[in-house]
């Protein structure tokens, strides 16, 4: 089922790709946390932040613990969609979840708030970056300054 969510979601089809992961649901298969990353970032390639959140916290009620992939694909469907802050909120969940942030985590968050206009957090995440022991790359640095 990930592969066609995700090919759905590749592909523009955020619906389909939800349609697909519903289906999955009722077929008796109990979703896991690869599958639950292609229906999150389908809803990200899709611009529909807020349903990559509700899949997030359908996961956790459902005793399915987000790893940090399932927290990249929402923080990425978020900063898509311009919430900047949202993504800030992501980045204290993992913190507080025991879920360690990435490369990929901050680049996106460094990218939200540099594009939101809050280049103070940016430079802010991108320090806390290097203190964690995570080397940024051109991106990192790219986004935090533009």
């Amino acid at each position: 089922y990930s592969a066609a969510i995700t090919a759905y979601g590749k592909g523009g089809q955020w619906e389909k790709a939800l349609e697909l992961f519903q289906t999955m649901e009722k077929r008796g298969v109990m979703p896991d946390t690869a599958n639950y990353n292609a229906a999150i970032s389908a809803c990200g390639k899709g611009g529909q932040w807020k349903e990559a959140l509700e899949h997030l916290q359908t996961m956790k009620k459902r005793g399915v613990m987000p790893a940090t992939a399932n927290y990249n694909a929402a923080i990425t469907a978020c900063r898509k969609g311009g919430q900047w802050g949202k993504v800030l909120e992501l980045l204290q969940v993992m913190k507080e979840q025991g879920v360690k942030p990435d490369g990929i985590s901050y680049s996106a968050a460094i990218t939200a708030c540099g594009k939101g206009g809050q280049w103070e957090k940016a430079l802010e995440l991108l320090q806390k970056m290097e203190e964690r022991g995570i080397k940024p790359n051109q991106f990192s640095y790219s986004a935090a300054i533009t």
